[in-house]
């Protein structure tokens, strides 16, 4: 991995998509995976995750010298500015994010849907040879996602200790995943409850359970996608605009029957409100702006 020092403008942009990266998993059925796959970083960023699952790895079993090589090898001026970008946004934007889902919810959830709209076009443009195949791909990953968002579970009661570990693996996996929201994955299978209770509640013993869930989670399935993407790029890329497809179930603008009105998280669709237009303005100028980056940027790695 190349480990040179960017340049501070280098690094600011690194910052910024990682301000991104920590933004996007506030918000339902959007995950940081997505971000990172729109603003190019994807690739780099499962390196990183692996090398860490690695050496991590290597401290378990005791050996400290590998576990060393295996973390010099990582490029530290990407991890940081990424990192010192995504962990301050997702902090202190939370609050914005709730206020905006809360007090503006509609069209809020225009701007999410028209992000995933964009980064949908924006994944389409990184296939290195398109084909009717991965459009097949696509939509049959989409149709089925579509179906499968629409599940949610009664909270779990009392789980059990493997269930948090469970949690902890698959909810980050969705994390990674472009397309999958970490928080819709646990709130369908009915641990985002007892998820929630333990953090507020500071239950130690869970809490290590699930943080193993996710180190093991993490590391195995950045690997795997790593090896997935080096052999058949263009097909885990059209999984991936299927799985983006399929979210919009998620961040449609006006569900129902779910008790919430209007907003980004349900299920249950509902009709477009009759002031639907300042919405959908928005939800496709979002569209527009990210597609019109994803060419830039495209035309950029090609030398145009």
């Amino acid at each position: 991995m190349n480990r040179t020092r960017p340049s501070w403008g280098e690094l600011a942009l690194l910052w910024v998509r990682g301000a991104a990266v920590g933004t996007a998993d506030l918000v339902p059925g959007v995950s940081g995976g997505t971000v990172a796959l729109v603003t190019r970083i994807y690739p780099r960023l499962l390196e990183v995750v692996t090398a860490g699952a690695e050496a991590a790895a290597f401290l378990v079993r005791g050996e400290v010298r590998k576990a060393g090589r295996r973390l010099r090898s990582v490029d530290w001026w990407f991890t940081a500015a990424v990192a010192s970008g995504a962990a301050p946004a997702a902090v202190s934007l939370a609050g914005v994010i709730e206020y905006l889902l809360a007090e503006h919810p509609v069209r809020t959830a225009a701007v999410f849907a028209g992000l995933m709209a964009g980064a949908s076009a924006a994944a389409a443009l990184m296939l290195r040879r398109p084909s009717f195949s991965h459009l097949v791909i696509a939509v049959l990953v989409g149709a089925a996602s579509f179906w499968v968002f629409g599940f949610r579970s009664e909270a779990v009661a009392d789980p059990a200790w493997w269930a948090f570990f469970l949690a902890g693996a698959a909810g980050v996996c969705a994390f990674i995943m472009p397309g999958v929201s970490g928080s819709f994955v646990l709130l369908a299978v009915g641990m985002y409850q007892p998820v929630i209770r333990a953090v507020a509640g500071t239950d130690l013993p869970v809490l290590a359970v699930f943080a193993a869930g996710l180190l093991l989670g993490l590391g195995g399935f950045a690997r795997v996608l790593q090896w997935l993407l080096a052999r058949w790029h263009d097909r885990v890329l059209a999984v991936m605009i299927g799985l983006m497809a399929g979210s919009f179930r998620i961040l449609w603008p006006w569900p129902n029957g779910l008790g919430d009105e209007n907003g980004a998280g349900a299920a249950v669709l509902g009709a477009p409100g009759p002031d639907a237009a300042v919405p959908v303005a928005l939800a496709a100028g979002c569209a527009g702006a990210v597609a019109a980056f994803a060419w830039w940027a495209n035309r950029r790695s090609m030398g145009a």
